[in-house]
């Protein structure tokens, strides 16, 4: 279920990414002023090591996922309203994928319920919901530190909600992470209602591209 006390939040970082020029990402979240010989720079945080088990069971850190792009999700299996959506949303999107960038994009499912969702149930969730076995893993860790990092490094909700249906609350957002660690963008693609924001769709996959060029020229030099 959203969460409505992250739209605003969520809002701010709509705003900041729509104002900079089209063909160059904003770097979102925490970030330091840095002074050296005379000049200020702004050094953006990259996503911190985490380490999670995959819905094989298998560990695996941010390195293992290292030099590509990442498109996030927060959900629950057992979630009843949101995530079929959301997860509808990411298979679009990837089968949308041009095939020469499809293998440059990781797509990454953190489940914020992980005493429920074990490996096993993720693999069921994913055969059930007919989910792409390539660049799509979902992963289950310790609680709460998988809270944490959906808020301060993915800056997207999620945590324990006992008003919400399923006893957890999300945003229905996906954070679209670079090559290097670094969030570049944040879309909440479905509405509190649960229909689709088209606009917010078309903006991810356009900026995915834009971040696909921008990996290309990185990794000529």
């Amino acid at each position: 279920m959203i969460k409505k006390g992250t739209a605003v939040s969520l809002l701010l970082f709509l705003v900041i990414s729509c104002s900079q020029d089209p063909q160059r990402l904003p770097y979102l979240g925490k970030h330091d002023v840095v002074f050296s010989n005379g000049k200020v720079d702004t050094v953006y945080a990259t996503i911190p090591a985490f380490a999670f088990r995959n819905q094989d069971s298998l560990p695996v850190t941010n390195k293992t996922y290292a030099n590509k792009i990442w498109v996030a999700e927060f959900f629950f299996t057992s979630c009843p309203t949101i995530c079929p959506v959301m997860n509808s949303q990411l298979v679009r999107l990837y089968n949308e994928l041009p095939k020469k960038t499809r293998p440059t994009v990781q797509f990454l499912s953190f489940t914020i319920d992980p005493m429920h969702d074990g490996p096993a149930k993720l693999r069921e969730y994913r055969k059930t919901h007919r989910i792409p076995l390539k660049n799509w893993d979902f992963l289950t860790g310790n609680e709460l530190e998988t809270h944490q990092l959906g808020i301060e490094n993915f800056l997207t909700f999620a945590g324990r909600d006992g008003l919400s249906a399923g006893g957890y609350a999300h945003s229905g957002a996906f954070t679209l992470v670079d090559h290097t660690g670094h969030v570049r963008g944040v879309y909440a693609v479905t509405n509190f209602d649960l229909s689709v924001n088209e606009q917010e769709y078309k903006r991810m996959v356009k900026e995915i591209n834009i971040l696909y060029d921008e990996y290309l020229r990185t990794n000529k030099n």
